[in-house]
């Protein structure tokens, strides 16, 4: 499609106030430590896939509520590691699909990490090879999809679940055996790239987020320029419940990646793409602009696709995040990553 979006200069220096409430900090606060009081009760199960090169492993953790969360973890494989432990990478997926199979995430691990994948709780049957996590807790009347579910309370919504699920898939990859938990970094794309926000800003000591087309920010203005799914779950919500605008807002207040971008400590890399009709440019620069603002200044850098759609840059975005993340994490040079050699294991807390 066509450019649509505010013309690229102003998008550069987009700074909108989103309209953030007083109470977010206290609402995440206390939303984690609720969460904390669960065991991790983390496991982590060698599985024989047939790949040679890496070793594979199924994860389960308590994420919200002390819902177990599954996900995969691969890493390479001790028979061709060296000594030492490794940086990490916790990956997300997009909106709809579910952790799928292990083999089908192999980039981080060929490269050197110990990748965690973690499974989106209710997720997993739109698209990809499917998931694993149900999601126990119900909601009030919403659309098909998952932004209106609980859209009139933030403390039901669930992103609120999901963002939860995804600050304890890092509590998780740092209680690994032969993981270096100063080393590890966050990343996905659209729905991932929303959740690696949140968890950028919730998160303290990471060593980088790499958020590509982030879906979730400036809630407002999505809804009003976006003409597509997922936003448009939104949109069909209140054209039937004509009365709930104000509540519906409110509670993605709570949600809205800018206020988490906001809080962001870590250097990041971003990526945004000029022509995409589902998470509008605008909403990306919101996020990005305002990254960082209240976590020290870190470094950013944004990788702008001026010709794609949602895909953004796809491989290409990957190959620049290899590169940019190795330096960060003391690879860059490397012929290959090193790992302690024997029995991966899980230290539960």
């Amino acid at each position: 499609m066509p450019v649509y979006d505010l013309p690229r200069a102003e998008l550069e220096s987009y700074l909108p106030d989103i309209g953030e409430p007083a109470d977010f900090d206290a609402f995440w606060a206390k939303t984690l430590a609720e969460t904390r009081a669960f065991d991790l009760n983390l496991t982590v199960t060698p599985v024989d896939t047939g790949l040679r090169l890496v070793d594979v492993f199924d994860v389960e953790f308590a994420g919200f509520g002390g819902h177990p969360i599954k996900a995969w973890l691969t890493r390479p494989a001790a028979a061709v590691a060296g000594a030492g432990p490794l940086p990490a990478v916790v990956e997300y997926n997009g909106y709809g699909g579910g952790r799928g199979l292990p083999h089908e995430h192999l980039g981080w691990a060929s490269a050197g990490y110990v990748s965690l994948y973690m499974d989106t709780r209710g997720q997993g049957s739109q698209w990809g090879s499917g998931g694993d996590t149900p999601d126990p807790v119900g909601s009030g009347p919403a659309v098909p999809g998952f932004l209106t579910r609980g859209l009139l309370d933030p403390a039901d919504h669930f992103y609120r679940r999901v963002f939860t699920d995804a600050v304890r898939a890092v509590e998780a990859v740092r209680a690994v055996d032969g993981v270096d938990p100063t080393r590890v970094a966050v990343t996905g794309g659209s729905q991932g790239g929303g959740i690696t926000l949140a968890v950028a800003g919730l998160v303290p000591g990471l060593l980088a987020a790499m958020p590509d087309v982030p879906f979730g920010s400036h809630f407002r203005r999505a809804v009003d320029v976006a003409d597509t799914t997922p936003y448009t779950e939104i949109t069909q919500y209140l054209s039937v419940h004509r009365g709930h605008a104000d509540a519906a807002f409110r509670t993605l207040s709570y949600l809205d990646g800018v206020s988490f971008a906001r809080r962001a400590s870590a250097p990041a890399l971003f990526s945004v793409a000029l022509m995409d009709p589902i998470c509008p440019p605008s909403t990306v620069y919101a996020a990005y602009n305002h990254y960082g603002a209240l976590g020290g200044e870190p470094a950013k850098q944004l990788e702008v696709y001026p010709f794609n759609e949602h895909e953004g840059g796809a491989g290409h975005q990957f190959a620049r995040q290899l590169h940019w993340l190795a330096e960060l994490a003391g690879l860059a040079g490397l012929a290959g990553g090193g790992a302690t050699p024997g029995h991966l294991e899980g230290n539960a807390r």
